[in-house]
């Protein structure tokens, strides 16, 4: 039987798979198998796992025959996925050696749906390490109590699906799949969902994923169009929300969130190309316009004056017609 499924998408990463693939190899056992993903590469990608194929213990190679972005890999991984237990890595990124034997023990000991784990960001030669924003630790919590509060970073706000280990009842519960075609901030509903339906989580004091920072090739450094799948992405979260029985108490942490991460873009709109820059001031008018209102106001209220400022001058534009996500 297969203990544990690494989901690892490939796209285009010939720099870095060779350290991936390596880690991936120091952290092999009998019982784990890693589902190699290569997303329509264009370079050196598809040789290199080619032969991870046959020389990493547990590797299972699937190719896309076209590019379908980071949230399509990770559904084809894991629908491939044989393990009790699945997690994740991205291609670019590497692990400590050892570290998913000892994430399959802290889960295993403590018996809940999904453990969330710190983990080391790596930007250029600097490293910094990145908590999960969860105080009780090795503990095993409701998921739902960790969204809120409103106003402070939660669990929902620490969205990367590489910091943990999820048990197959989740699969088997449906909630384990990204949402098809989202290129960014696929991970928000994904998390978002996690703790709205999920029975059990806990975080752990367990660093062993390095994650990659600054990649030229990474959507967070590129200004186009896909930058502005976010808006699909938190319509999601609201949308989903809503429809919550504890909607009331849980939108405005929603609202909240989705409005940060508008003023962030347009906090630096310069990196985006002309055409995008004003598509993303277009898109984010139309989303204010779609929250709740009531919950709107009061998350502005919240926010500092810059942010809040910024977000009703958006809010009083005109809508442009034909404007969708």
């Amino acid at each position: 039987m297969v203990k544990l499924s690494v989901i690892v998408p490939f796209y285009n990463v010939q720099q870095y798979a060779p350290d991936t693939l390596r880690s991936l190899k120091s952290n092999a056992r009998e019982d784990f198998e890693f589902i190699l993903v290569d997303d329509c590469s264009r370079d050196g990608t598809p040789e290199i796992l080619a032969r991870a194929e046959r020389e990493l213990p547990g590797a299972v190679l699937v190719r896309h025959e076209q590019n379908g972005g980071l949230a399509t890999a990770r559904n084809t991984g894991i629908d491939r996925a044989r393990g009790e237990y699945l997690t994740f890595l991205d291609g670019d990124d590497w692990l400590a050696p050892g570290y998913y034997p000892r994430l399959l023990a802290a889960i295993e000991e403590l018996g809940c749906d999904f453990l969330r784990t710190d983990h080391v960001q790596c930007t250029a030669r600097s490293r910094s390490v990145h908590r999960v924003p969860v105080g009780r630790r090795n503990t095993v919590l409701n998921p739902r109590e960790a969204i809120l509060p409103a106003d402070r970073s939660t669990s929902v706000d620490y969205a990367f699906a590489w910091a943990g280990i999820y048990h197959r009842r989740l699969l088997d519960k449906g909630l384990l799949h990204f949402t098809d075609g989202l290129r960014t901030a696929e991970d928000r509903p994904w998390i978002w969902k996690l703790h709205r339906e999920a029975d059990s989580f806990a975080a752990v004091n367990l660093l062993g994923v390095f994650y990659r920072r600054g990649v030229a090739s990474s959507l967070t450094q590129i200004g186009d169009v896909r930058q502005l799948d976010f808006i699909r992405a938190f319509d999601q979260v609201i949308t989903e929300t809503a429809a919550d029985p504890e909607a009331d108490t849980l939108l405005p942490k929603a609202v909240r969130t989705y409005c940060a991460i508008i003023s962030h873009h347009l906090g630096s709109i310069e990196r985006f190309e002309p055409a995008v820059a004003k598509k993303l001031k277009s898109l984010s008018a139309a989303a204010l316009r779609r929250m709740p209102q009531d919950v709107l106001d009061e998350a502005l209220d919240s926010m500092d004056l810059q942010r809040a400022t910024r977000l009703r001058r958006l809010r009083r534009r005109p809508a442009a017609a034909g404007v969708a996500a």
